[in-house]
């Protein structure tokens, strides 16, 4: 039986600031972003199994992004943990804001990363991760793909 892609999308609302930028993203500002998870497998063949002719089960797969990027990302200020923004996170936080420091710049390119590496490690070991892309804005986006790393 033959490999078979599929792809569930969500959408999140993030604010971060990039530490050290030199134009307006040193700001903090927020971005409507739009994450498309695809992952590959062979469909299941087992005639006694419920999930018949399913690679993984749209709901198991949103399950595990949900759980692993949109409840945590979703209206979070991200922030790079190294940033003089500590001292604004912390108040953010004490004041009931949801507030990330990461170990990285938050820039697209970098939370495709961290995102990739959440959600593979949550996959069933008979599916694989193949791409990510993380759209920021209408025009720009960051892509990760299992085949180049």
């Amino acid at each position: 039986m033959a490999n078979i892609r599929i792809t569930k999308q969500f959408s999140f609302e993030t604010g971060h600031a990039l530490y050290g930028y030199d134009g307006k993203c040193r700001n903090v500002h927020g971005h409507s972003y739009k994450l498309s998870v695809t992952v590959i497998g062979i469909p299941i063949r087992d005639t006694a199994n419920v999930k018949l002719g399913m690679v993984i089960d749209f709901g198991d797969l949103k399950k595990i992004v949900k759980e692993e990027i949109v409840n945590k990302f979703d209206h979070a200020t991200v922030f790079n943990k190294n940033t003089p923004h500590v001292e604004l996170a912390k108040e953010l936080t004490e004041r009931g804001h949801n507030v990330i420091l990461a170990d990285y710049q938050p820039t697209s390119e970098n939370m495709v990363i961290d995102f990739a590496a959440k959600i593979k490690a949550r996959l069933p070991e008979n599916i694989l991760l193949h791409s990510l892309k993380l759209q920021e804005t209408e025009t720009s986006f960051a892509e990760w793909f299992a085949s180049d790393n």
